[in-house]
């Protein structure tokens, strides 16, 4: 029996309620994704530094709509601002997830489409340049839901997968016409035929990670059950060569209407936890390093039912993130939500959450307190400090609503730090690498990964929050498996740790 006491850390005492400010007007005109049933799901968002000031700038999905690309203009510890930047147009956006793809340092854009994806490798100056042909990409029109992102070992450039939903042109769709997936890997500084990812069941969410930490990453995939029906199910797949786990007591046939996964270490034991968003219950899974198990319902992170108005139908999950919204050393939990369109069994007014860990481990639904809980259909997310207050700004993009820019005005936070890593080579980011906090006798775990939640992806530097500690210990473990030793960090820092 797993017993909630797994997940206690009982460090630091709970902190003041959170609170967001609307910061609605930080752009100059509303962005709205848009569109029929072709953009029923999608609607991600990016966060990443494209112009080399330390802040992190914004690319969201349109959908029938212009995408939006906007510079992030915000003074030091003032109210969240940004910029449209011209970035042409970029229509049939599903999201987007940032990368360095070739390895100039410069941040690039992977973008998704019902249509071609496109590559965008950015100039330094939040300027891009489309390389989808130069790198050799498929100019195919499948419409992609999906993406992660990894870099195997000799490798100067990422592999790459893209998981593609229904095939549109399959006279016999929708439902049973789940189109493959691709996984696509580097050969020089092009890329090779893509590799077919079957059977693919409509992934919604797709994630890289070594969660065995055993230096070998495996790709997760997590899809929606209202298009592969009863055929489909949860997948985990080998990347070297690609082959697909088979159902086994390691792994269980799971099947769900699977739209996101948010991934991370909460029980401080160094191994990630998993959530996976869905039509009703969002699953969480603990990790043992061998095989995932679900934790009870106790655990408070299931977010079944709207916990506003008077809807009582089940809720609808799309992108979820871990992040410390208020800086206790404890990893807290966001989940967007929004019915599909207008799925008459499920939550209309269907609020997004704010899970707050609790000093017990459990977590506790502050939503409604902190003012983010709109009623409208959220897809896509992204969480990153932006306005260098040392506290996570929220920005969430709706289907057919406004895009919302939420910045954390919570009052009394603990301390925190932030950390980006950067290394020579074709991964400058050091995706794939961990990096371990000590707090005491409390460890803290990053790994650096491109993919998960719901077609939204952030290129921006870990952050944690510290509590009442003023200092702690860092440790790196960087992607080829080469480990630096225990260093003193000092709170409310904002590092780089540069490898050699």
């Amino acid at each position: 029996m797993i017993r909630l006491a797994l997940l206690c850390l009982a460090a630091t005492p709970a902190l003041a309620d959170p609170i967001f400010i609307d910061r609605a007007g930080a752009l100059p005109a509303p962005h709205v994704y848009s569109g029929g049933w072709a953009h029923f799901v999608g609607g991600g968002v990016a966060l990443m530094d494209c112009d080399g000031d330390t802040r992190p700038d914004l690319f969201a999905a349109g959908g029938e709509a212009p995408a939006l690309l906007a510079r992030n203009v915000t003074p030091p510890g003032g109210d969240i601002a940004f910029e449209p930047v011209p970035i042409g147009p970029r229509t049939g956006v599903t999201g987007a997830y940032p990368l360095d793809l070739d390895g100039d340092e410069n941040i690039d854009l992977f973008v998704l489409r019902n249509g071609v994806n496109r590559a965008l490798l950015g100039n330094g100056d939040c300027t891009f340049t489309d390389g989808t042909a130069a790198l050799g990409l498929p100019q195919d029109s499948a419409w992609t839901t999906a993406f992660s992102a990894t870099w195997e070992d000799g490798q100067a450039r990422p592999t790459l997968a893209i998981g593609n939903y229904v095939d549109a042109d399959d006279p016999d769709g929708p439902f049973g016409t789940c189109d493959d997936s691709w996984l696509i890997r580097p050969e020089g500084d092009r890329y090779g035929a893509a590799e077919p990812i079957a059977p693919s069941f409509c992934p919604l969410s797709m994630l890289i990670s070594d969660w065995r930490r055993d230096g070998t990453p495996l790709l997760r995939m997590s899809n929606d059950r209202h298009y592969h029906i009863n055929r489909g199910y949860e997948q985990m797949w080998d990347l070297s060569p690609l082959r697909e786990w088979e159902i086994s007591d390691d792994w269980p046939r799971l099947r769900l209407w699977g739209m996101g996964i948010a991934s991370a270490d909460i029980t401080g034991d160094g191994l990630a936890e998993v959530v996976l968003t869905s039509m009703g219950d969002q699953l969480i899974q603990t990790n043992d390093g061998k095989r995932f198990t679900a934790l009870p319902f106790g655990v408070g992170t299931y977010a079944a039912r709207p916990y506003t108005g008077d809807d009582g139908r089940p809720s609808t999950g799309w992108h979820a993130e871990f992040a410390d919204f208020d800086n206790d050393a404890r990893l807290d939990l966001f989940i967007a939500k929004g019915n599909v369109d207008q799925m008459l069994g499920l939550a209309m007014a269907d609020p997004n959450n704010l899970l707050m860990q609790q000093p017990d481990g459990t977590f506790a639904e502050r939503g409604d307190l902190a003012g983010i809980g709109t009623p409208h259909r959220a897809r896509g997310a992204a969480i990153a400090d932006l306005n260098a207050d040392g506290r996570l700004d929220l920005v969430v993009v709706n289907r057919r609503a406004p895009l919302e820019i939420w910045q954390n005005a919570t009052p009394d936070t603990g301390n925190w730090l932030e950390v980006e890593l950067a290394q020579p080579g074709g991964n400058p980011r050091a995706v794939g690498a961990v990096i371990e906090l000590r707090i005491g006798d409390r460890l803290h775990t990053r790994e650096i990964t491109v993919g998960g939640g719901h077609a939204s992806g952030s290129a921006v530097a870990a952050h944690f929050g510290l509590g009442d500690a003023d200092r702690a210990e860092l440790r790196v473990t960087w992607p080829d498996g080469t480990q630096e030793p225990w260093r003193a960090v000092e709170a409310k820092s904002r590092l780089t740790i540069a490898r050699d």
